[in-house]
């Protein structure tokens, strides 16, 4: 007998993979793939749009033709901030921009003087001023630039609604896309922004649907539910939503590491907007307030700094075991260890370190983890509110115990895990229509937990 499964494609910037997941959420199929870059009109980098497309079309026409498997709906999740646009018979007009591509500082200072200005409008959409990650930007930049490309436009679709589109032809706008620092969405009336309105942008977004929606859609003969896909960053906070009740913060660490609250819906302060928060929206419509540094890329930085001066190889630090002796000892040699950080640090105090005032690399590699646990500290204060009992880590800070019994200690009267789901923005992708295809309740076990216990915090 065939097993039920659903497909999930999860697009990210560097790898293409479809998971086929069953009931149980175990993941029983896994397809990867990886594409050249190809270049832009202007010699710029970009998503290889034609081959993800025919990934799509392959891997679904593989897996359809299993027969141990029965597939009962497909969903999507990509990264964010990328837009393709179609004409009037669904073909894409131009490459898929890359997110990173430099704005025009003119166009860009003309928009927001002609909307109020930079402070207003980033308060407004939750979202700080990022030039083309800011995705409405780069619409208004066609509008303003190419106007003859923009009038054969019928419809602007975020990379996960478009996926979506491939299989029910059908355009559409999703929360989690156009609420993740688009400036397209106004969070303080719940509704696309008023220049949004006034430059005529939402014609061009599809019907405007729920995140947890799907429809069912005939493709190659076969019936499906498809979703209408998800940003992948509130794609990965649904299997923490799914299972705990009690409100929490989900700290996802990687190159950078974002702070995702789900139970703060105060609206951001301009102050919080200079410090690099913003709003995420999940599935469900509600605003996520987020803070984010880059501390990843700095722990990478940093630790070829140590590696070479120590000559040790680096990957031997990744896996060193929480010293409290040696954490003790810094406290003598480096003074403000003492202070909680009292302000915002774009980048951590190691940086400017002297390497030679620390006898061993150990005790090197202690610091750059207490500098940037400090830096953590502030960041995820920022967002805090009374009422958030855990902090969850996942990513690979969550895996590294200096930093988690750190990230404990400065969190004394909150509980901190380190947590892993396996494949979470997959997972919580088929959550999000779990209702269409899977008859059984949700597992109460899709989520790893490692607490760092009171005793622990105190060595």
């Amino acid at each position: 007998m065939s097993k039920p499964v659903i497909a999930i494609f999860d697009v990210g910037k560097t790898n293409k993979k479809l998971f086929l997941i069953d009931e149980e959420y175990n993941i029983v199929f896994e397809r990867a793939a990886r594409f050249i870059e190809t270049e832009d009109e202007d010699g710029e980098p970009c998503e290889n749009l034609d081959s993800l497309i025919s990934s799509v079309h392959d891997s679904l026409a593989q897996v359809m033709q299993m027969n141990e498997f029965e597939i009962k709906a497909i969903n999507f999740s990509t990264y964010g901030a990328s837009f393709v646009y179609l004409d009037e018979n669904g073909e894409p007009l131009t490459p898929l921009y890359n997110y990173l591509k430099a704005y025009p500082e003119d166009l860009q200072k003309e928009f927001y003087a002609k909307y109020g200005g930079e402070e207003k409008v980033s308060l407004e959409t939750a979202s700080p001023v990022l030039g083309s990650l800011n995705s409405g930007l780069q619409l208004y930049r066609i509008k303003k630039e190419r106007p003859e490309l923009y009038s054969k436009i019928k419809y602007a679709l975020h990379l996960p609604q478009y996926l979506s589109y491939l299989i029910t032809n059908k355009a559409v706008a999703d929360i989690t896309s156009i609420g993740c620092h688009t400036h397209l969405w106004d969070f303080t009336k719940n509704q696309y922004h008023q220049w949004v309105i006034d430059e005529g942008l939402v014609e061009k977004f599809g019907e405007f649907t729920p995140g947890d929606s799907s429809s069912v859609s005939e493709y190659k003969g076969e019936k499906f539910n498809v979703g209408v896909g998800l940003h992948d960053s509130s794609a990965a906070l649904i299997p923490y939503l799914a299972n705990f009740n009690t409100p929490f913060v989900l700290l996802s660490t990687g190159t950078w590491c974002i702070a995702l609250n789900p139970f703060n819906q105060e609206p951001l302060t301009a102050e919080q907007l200079k410090k690099d928060c913003l709003c995420y929206m999940h599935f469900k419509g509600k605003a996520v307030k987020a803070s984010r540094i880059f501390a990843g890329n700095e722990h990478e930085q940093q630790l070829k700094r140590i590696a070479e001066h120590y000559d040790r190889a680096a990957y031997l630090f990744k896996h060193l075991k929480f010293n409290p002796g040696l954490f003790l000892k810094l406290s003598t040699k480096v003074l403000e260890n003492a202070n909680p950080q009292t302000e915002f640090m774009a980048v951590s105090a190691f940086a400017s370190r002297d390497l030679s005032l620390f006898k061993t690399a150990e005790e090197a590699y202690h610091q750059l983890i207490f500098d940037l646990v400090k830096q953590q500290t502030y960041s995820l204060k920022l967002i805090l509110n009374e009422g958030v009992k855990r902090i969850f880590v996942d990513g690979g800070f969550g895996k590294n115990a200096i930093y988690m019994h750190l990230l404990s200690i400065a969190f004394p009267h909150i509980e901190v895990y380190a947590s892993s789901v396996s494949q979470a923005t997959a997972i919580g992708t088929a959550l999000a229509i779990n209702d269409v295809w899977n008859t059984n309740p949700v597992p109460t076990d899709i989520i790893q937990l490692k607490y760092y216990s009171a005793i622990q915090r105190t060595l």
